[in-house]
């Protein structure tokens, strides 16, 4: 099964479904630092384009005849670190929903933050799925939940052309882990620290964390414990100059990319890349569902294939 991951960034959701066993052949991303991440990290070709223009892009993809695109439109105008207000990058999920039907692949798998689904485009982007003939699996997934040791949640659309709605629902569910992933789960006790400080949006919100629950989301921040961070209630340790402070490669592994994964750029950009990516592992978890969905639908067609045969 071949796929074609759209507004790729660095790679997490290509690499979760390589992972899984899809044969992602290529990867299209404006953000040039992200392009040259990517590059550094696979084979098939990433490119640097605007998908704006969703006609001509379109016939870019066309060429790779994609079974499956996948892809997250960027979230800054969905997000809780944003606005809160829809612009001109919202209009690009309408863009992967053009994309995906005037190609129509088999499948498709969009990404975003879990308020996006709540928003204008979405609801543009969805009845442009539902037109072109699919159904829709819509689901807010828990990372804790999935295998990554971190409860960023993330809303995924899931579609199959000819299916019904909600078709993928219960075996999302069912996959899911009854237990959030720890770090300490993930890690052992490799880390070699207790507690560690992850810069909160605001000061009303804790930032001090434990091994011992799943980590929280990964932003595209990361700054060392300030003077005006006093503490909060839920801190599970005091504020002390001794604090672990998360490094880049640590939160690069939170998001579960592998110690071989090769991070280029500044350290702004590779940050920023690190908060912007999908968790591998729940990319991965997402396309073991696909595939679970495609050998379902195949043993459907092989039960139908010898009954038509017995009848003749």
């Amino acid at each position: 099964m071949k796929a074609v991951d759209l507004f790729a960034g660095c790679g997490g959701l290509s690499l979760g479904f390589q992972q899984a066993g899809i044969d992602v052949v290529a990867a299209f991303e404006s953000w040039s630092a992200a392009v040259k991440c990517y590059q550094a990290n696979f084979e098939h070709p990433v490119l640097q384009t605007d998908l704006s223009d969703s006609t001509a892009a379109a016939r870019e993809i066309a060429r790779f005849a994609p079974d499956v695109i996948i892809g997250g439109p960027p979230c800054q105008d969905f997000s809780q670190a944003g606005k809160r207000h829809e612009a001109e990058r919202a209009d690009l999920t309408e863009s992967f929903s053009q994309i995906v039907s005037a190609l129509k692949p088999r499948y498709f798998v969009m990404e975003n933050v879990d308020q996006a689904r709540r928003s204008r485009a979405y609801a543009k982007a969805r009845g442009n799925f539902i037109s072109a003939g699919y159904g829709l699996t819509e689901i807010v997934l828990n990372a804790s939940l999935c295998g990554a040791p971190q409860k960023r949640k993330r809303f995924i659309c899931f579609g199959a052309l000819g299916r019904s709605e909600g078709f993928a629902k219960e075996l999302f569910e069912s996959k899911q882990s009854r237990k959030p992933t720890t770090l300490r789960d993930y890690f052992g006790d490799s880390l070699g620290f207790q507690f560690y400080y992850r810069h909160p949006r605001n000061y009303n919100r804790r930032g001090v964390f434990s091994i011992d629950e799943p980590a929280p989301t990964m932003r595209g921040v990361n700054r060392p414990v300030p003077k005006g961070y006093l503490g909060h209630p839920k801190d599970p340790c005091p504020v002390s100059k001794n604090l672990h402070v998360l490094t880049t490669q640590e939160r690069a592994w939170i998001q579960t990319f592998p110690p071989s994964f090769k991070w280029v750029g500044a350290k702004t950009d590779v940050e920023q890349m690190i908060g912007n990516a999908v968790p591998v592992a729940l990319g991965k978890f997402v396309a073991e569902v696909l595939l679970a969905i495609e050998a379902e639908g195949e043993k459907t067609n092989n039960i139908q294939s010898a009954r038509h045969t017995d009848k003749k």
